[in-house]
């Protein structure tokens, strides 16, 4: 697991600003107000920044927008971020500030941040270290990465503590980003499986179910996904007690490290892609690293199913008929809907053995929601409009699109079966629906429940507010935010 870039904080030094090297970062409001900081830069680069916030150029900027003057006279910096912003800025403003920040660091040398007195700079802070990342592993070259970031502020200590917090949302982002874009011959089941029994060395309960056990256990759906790969399944437990007695959440993520699609074999272009089809079950390691990090006051599980999903003589065929945990039976369409088949198993594990007080599944698990909702929103399906709408809430605070979708017992018809109890595939018409359909069968009547199909925005082309284009981290933040707020003990 990468760490953050090095962090410091520090009182606001002014003697200290002419010999920083790297890049030097100044905010100044739209009415060009220049806090000490920033008036000390304007008098070392002679006048530089006051003749920007006079220019036409600067009345046409925005809030986060970045100005860099190169070279700056007077300074031994390589360039000077002037970045306007409000004093008063919002989150989603003051962390693409940050994010612009790290953008123009690229990974490379030293950064010294003048917060001065902005209201939120632990946000700016926030944005620079979730912005602050590439996936480089396997690339021959040394990385190039290198320097720290340093920040001075009126009240170090107070903007310190501040941003610890949101450092470990940051820390979980950048775990569940390097799961998702790692290659499934390195991420294997059982590699993928290891670096989560890891994080017991933050204080998580980390528990690895093999195969013997979830046979045991009756996981038939879930160990018929992965039969016809040579690498062995598991479901793995990470648990989080910081609060009382009370009933955890849980947090379930479909881990498929690869998809073929199985006998029904997906086309070949694009399949490359599907090395993300885990990126639910990185989401809840992403969540579970940052709770323990920042020592979160709830309890929380965190299940995973991973599995992969191949062609072989002994993988499982389309017309086959396979018995859930629950008991319920399944017909076998179409192996490329697998996915359902994992998540209904742990599903039902995650309540007979927990007792949870709420239940979230996440899974990239349909084509369908791409179509519906693009790669802005994830579909939000609930058995629960309270629950449903805090989780809503806490995304829309943390910027990661959400959009509620229906359920229905009219799309039950769909996935009738004529030889089993359900089928796993209703066909194209409505299909993200009828899979959110097939796993509410496997939550009970009394359980709280939100499935998240996030296939549309685990992993996109193009850059996002807070990532580089690939694995984006969407999730995060939102859940660890909904935990805070709902699930904390005062």
């Amino acid at each position: 697991m990468r760490t953050l870039t090095p962090i410091s904080f520090a009182d606001l030094d002014l003697d200290a600003i002419a010999g920083a090297e790297g890049r030097v970062a100044i905010f100044v409001d739209a009415e060009g107000k220049l806090d000490p900081g920033a008036r000390r830069v304007n008098k070392l680069t002679k006048g530089a920044v006051a003749r920007l916030v006079d220019s036409d150029r600067w009345a046409k900027m925005k809030d986060a927008d970045r100005v860099a003057l190169a070279y700056p006279a007077g300074m031994a910096a390589e360039a000077v971020d002037v970045i306007r912003l409000e004093r008063a800025a919002k989150a989603p403003e003051a962390r693409r500030a940050g994010a612009a920040l790290a953008k123009a660091r690229g990974g490379k040398g030293d950064l010294l941040v003048l917060a001065g007195p902005l209201r939120r700079a632990e946000e700016v802070v926030y944005g620079l270290a979730a912005r602050d990342y590439a996936f480089e592993d396997h690339k021959s070259a040394d990385s190039t990465r290198d320097g720290a970031v340093a920040v001075m502020h009126g009240k170090s200590a107070e903007l310190e503590a501040a941003s610890a917090p949101l450092l470990a949302v940051a820390e979980g982002a950048h775990m569940c980003r390097d799961l998702t874009n790692e290659p499934a011959n390195v991420l294997s089941t059982t590699a993928y499986a290891e670096r989560l029994k890891e994080m017991e060395s933050l204080g998580l309960k980390v528990e690895v179910l093999d195969e013997d056990q979830l046979a045991k256990l009756g996981m038939r759906t879930l160990l018929s996904v992965g039969q016809g790969s040579v690498t062995p399944s598991y479901v793995v437990v990470m648990r989080w007690d910081g609060g009382g007695d009370e009933a955890p959440l849980a947090l379930v993520g479909k881990g498929v490290v690869f998809d073929t699609g199985g006998i029904s074999l997906k086309p070949s272009g694009g399949m490359e892609d599907m090395t993300m089809d885990m990126g639910g079950s990185a989401v809840v390691a992403g969540v579970m690293r940052t709770l323990a990090l920042r020592k979160a006051k709830a309890n929380v599980v965190g299940l995973v199913g991973l599995v992969e999903n191949m062609p072989s003589g002994n993988a499982t065929r389309p017309g086959d008929v396979i018995t859930s945990m629950k008991g319920d039976t399944v017909e076998v369409i179409n192996t490329d809907a697998e996915g359902r088949l994992v998540l209904a198993d742990v599903l039902w594990y995650a309540q007979e053995e927990f007792k949870p007080s709420g239940i979230i599944d996440l899974a990239t698990l349909t084509g369908a929601i791409i179509v519906g909702l693009g790669h802005d929103n994830a579909g939000v399906f609930s058995n629960n409009d309270a629950f449903c709408n805090a989780f809503l809430k806490a995304a829309e605070a943390e910027g990661e699109g959400a959009w509620r979708m229906p359920l229905g017992d009219g799309y039950d018809k769909l996935i009738k079966s004529r030889i089993a109890d359900i089928k796993n595939t209703g066909g194209r018409a409505a299909g993200s629906i009828t899979a959110a359909q097939f796993l509410q069968r496997f939550v009970k009547e009394d359980c709280p429940w939100i499935h998240l199909d996030i296939a549309g925005v685990a992993s996109v082309k193009s850059e996002t507010a807070l990532a580089p284009a690939g694995a984006t981290g969407w999730g995060v933040a939102a859940l660890n935010r909904l935990i805070a707020d709902g699930y904390e003990a005062e």
